[in-house]
């Protein structure tokens, strides 16, 4: 455990002086934070790809369901959310999670699955029922507590905790509990590690440092180059 923590950490030094060779800092912030909407909502079954999420900020049509590139952008506000009011001060906590999950849930089809508030009711993965499934969270009644405690974590109670260890439970738990009708599992784990990293000299806390503006002929020439890698065939 200690030598793949040591080895992740060696993996962030590295990414946090590529940062400093970067022409813009901004567009890479842009494009991270895009391509990590389009890789977690494929968790919940979305079809979009990143140049169909550019195409929908442009006002374009994309090649894939309209609802599963609304769904996409709307977690790209949710963490923009989540972000800016951590600038503002805001500490990572329940509060917080509530607003970030009314900002995902806010339109399209996840807008009827009690946005901001913690699942009241028992869900489960694999099988018919909890008594063949595959896993089974905690029953609803146990939420609220569960996340209690995890927000207690986050703040360092009882004791600090490494951010790199942080991050990793964090996503652990908010996996393991599901606690909405609706991930917001990566989303926190990307807030929680901007809040808990004040004093590391990270990649995210430095692009995170200014708010990126990305002019639409970049964006363009973005989604041109993006559907060109998506058309080469493996190994080319």
């Amino acid at each position: 455990m200690r030598s793949r923590f040591d080895q992740a950490l060696l993996a962030l030094g590295r990414l946090d002086s590529v940062v400093t060779l970067l022409p813009d800092t901004a567009l890479f912030l842009y494009m991270y934070v895009r391509k990590e909407a389009v890789l977690s909502s494929m968790i919940e079954g979305m079809q979009s790809s990143l140049s169909d999420l550019l195409l929908f900020e442009l006002d374009q049509v994309p090649a894939v369901p309209l609802d599963d590139v609304r769904e996409v952008s709307n977690y790209v506000a949710a963490l923009d959310h989540g972000l800016r009011q951590l600038e503002k001060g805001l500490p990572l906590s329940l509060r917080l999670l509530r607003e970030v999950h009314g900002v995902l849930l806010a339109k399209g089809r996840g807008s009827n699955l009690t946005p901001k508030d913690f699942r009241r009711s028992q869900n489960w993965i694999g099988g018919t029922r909890p008594g063949n499934a595959a896993f089974v969270p905690p029953p609803a009644e146990e939420v609220v507590e569960c996340m209690g405690k995890l927000e207690l974590f986050l703040q360092d109670q009882p004791e600090p905790t490494p951010v790199l260890l942080k991050a990793a439970w964090v996503h652990v738990q908010l996996g393991s509990m599901c606690s909405s009708r609706r991930s917001i599992r990566s989303l926190m784990v990307t807030a929680a590690w901007d809040a808990c990293s004040s004093h590391c000299s990270c990649v995210i806390r430095k692009c995170c440092g200014s708010r990126c503006s990305i002019s639409a002929s970049t964006s363009k020439r973005t989604v041109s180059i993006l559907r060109a890698v998506e058309q080469c065939p493996p190994g080319g």
